[in-house]
């Protein structure tokens, strides 16, 4: 994998005072989607998730919260129990992989041209 191409991340956390709880949570919601309570998902080139580990890095006590920040395999298998698949506002996209997520916000042209401009990279 070439070192600028995005892929797809899992970051979960447990943080154990409400203060910085609440830090992580929204470094987190400006930078990817929430999947699950205190897990978030996004599609990213590894230097953009340096910097949110960097940012996270900044954020947490070390000796008291726990986050893990897992690569996503290529094309993804996904398997879900439950009533939703995703959380409202998310698709499953076609293109290289089997789980690019995508707003549903962006307009379909930019969905395209985000898919465009993953296959360029290659």
């Amino acid at each position: 994998m070439a070192l600028n191409q995005p892929r797809n991340w899992l970051i979960a956390y447990d943080i154990a005072d409400p203060r910085r709880l609440r830090r992580v949570h929204r470094f987190l919601s400006a930078r990817a989607v929430p999947v699950q309570y205190s897990v978030f998902a996004t599609r990213s080139a590894p230097m953009k998730a340096g910097l949110i580990r960097t940012g996270l890095g900044e954020i947490i006590d070390e000796t008291e919260d726990d986050v893990r920040i897992y690569p996503v395999p290529e094309p993804a298998d996904l398997t879900v129990f439950g009533r939703k698949a995703l959380p409202e506002g998310l698709s499953v996209i076609e293109g290289r992989s089997a789980l690019a997520l995508v707003p549903f916000a962006l307009k379909e042209r930019d969905a395209t041209d985000m898919i465009d401009s993953d296959r360029e990279g290659r």
